[in-house]
């Protein structure tokens, strides 16, 4: 992959001075829909994700290319122009809007730069393509205008690109583990804190199997930034009493004590998933830290069951992925991972199981949604970076 879009840069760019990036994917382990809400989340990064080939330039003119998007060709802007949303610069409004966080920043940025992409994470497969690609364009500029910007610095203001440029409310969970994530750890993140904590995923005779819908998911056009207003909305209710700033400050016990103050249904079905899949999070991790791989499955379980119930966020296609898996031998749990509505699920398999798994899972998927599913096994890796 790297060798494709070297070679690619070079045809279309030149091969003078180039350097050579990645940015990975994510899963989260759970720890769901939470991080807009104050709790913890439990991710990791991924050896999947974008490689970026990149050099600067002597004039104002940014130019990007990504090889998953070929019939697009060419994106170019210049950085004397307003940096604007803008329909006709399809992924390149990602590397707009990271170039406009940084000059909101205070940064200096009037050289352009030569940028060419390739991504091996699905598009719309809730592994977080588009934080891959932010948390890339943040390191690439960071090198090549010297910026010497902290990896909490880059994570925030790729959060802001998909917040306050992209248009979607996303929390900080994903942008968080594709920044900090480490070989073979996991990332136990309070983000109502940012305080973090890494933790060693270790699954002796497990894997983790990633479970694609291919049911293409757009988070703007998802009922996400709804969910999100659910939250706040049930929020603002339980303050009437309580002393809080977000969900995750309740226990479950103080939860179920005052959950008569939000008075609607959904309200709070909602408010419920946060706090219940918080404590789910803080228990998955103490199991997995114990070696007690059975007690962390059956939290994955769990998590899917409120997702489905009291989140509703799965969908036929999760819910056939997530409840067939949790029924196979050799499967210790399963559940969606991501926002939902499509995209991604998770199952811990036994190494030995893997390809009957993966062909018994497909062949419920096929027989009820009409088309394949798509499976591969997580490989847990480092965070963005130079190469």
């Amino acid at each position: 992959m790297k060798k494709e879009v070297t070679e690619k840069f070079i045809d279309l760019f030149g091969d003078d001075n180039l350097s050579n990036y990645f940015s990975p994917g994510r899963i989260n382990l759970i720890g769901e829909h939470t991080d807009y809400n104050g709790c913890y989340v439990f991710p990791a990064a991924i050896s999947i994700g974008t490689f970026g080939v990149a050099r600067k330039r002597t004039d104002s003119l940014v130019k990007v290319y990504s090889l998953n998007f070929d019939e697009i060709g060419i994106i170019e802007f210049s950085l004397d122009e307003p940096l604007e949303n803008t329909a006709n610069s399809h992924w390149g409004n990602f590397v707009k809007g990271y170039l406009f966080m940084l000059k909101q920043a205070g940064h200096e940025i009037s050289q352009g730069f030569d940028l060419a992409i390739e991504g091996t994470i699905p598009n719309g497969s809730g592994l977080s393509s588009s934080a891959s690609l932010e948390l890339l364009v943040g390191t690439v500029a960071n090198d090549l205008y010297d910026l010497g910007l902290d990896k909490l610095t880059l994570v925030q203001l790729g959060q802001k690109v998909e917040n306050d440029f992209i248009g979607v409310n996303s929390g900080i969970m994903d942008q968080f583990a594709i920044g900090f994530g480490e070989l073979g750890k996991a990332i136990l993140l309070d983000t109502n804190t940012l305080k973090y904590e890494m933790v060693p995923a270790e699954f002796g005779d497990y894997k983790i199997v990633i479970m694609n819908t291919n049911k293409r998911r757009e988070l703007a056009d998802s009922k996400y930034n709804e969910r999100r207003a659910q939250c706040e909305e049930a929020l603002k209710r339980l303050q009437t009493k309580l002393d809080i700033t977000a969900l995750g400050q309740l226990s479950e016990e103080e939860f179920e004590s005052n959950r008569c103050l939000i008075n609607d249904e959904i309200l709070e079905k909602r408010a419920k998933h946060a706090v219940y899949e918080n404590g789910r999070t803080l228990k998955a991790k103490a199991a997995l830290v114990a070696g007690d791989l059975v007690t962390f499955g059956q939290l994955l379980n769990a998590s899917h069951e409120s997702l489905k119930t009291d989140y509703e966020v799965t969908g036929i296609e999760l819910d056939t992925l997530a409840e067939t898996a949790q029924t196979l031998p050799g499967v210790l749990g399963a559940r969606m991972t991501g926002a939902g509505f499509g995209g991604c699920g998770i199952a811990l398999v036994n190494s030995a199981e893997i390809d009957n798994f993966t062909s018994a899972v497909n062949a419920v998927y096929l027989e009820k949604i009409g088309y394949a599913a798509s499976f591969y096994v997580a490989t847990i890796a480092d965070g963005a970076r130079k190469l």
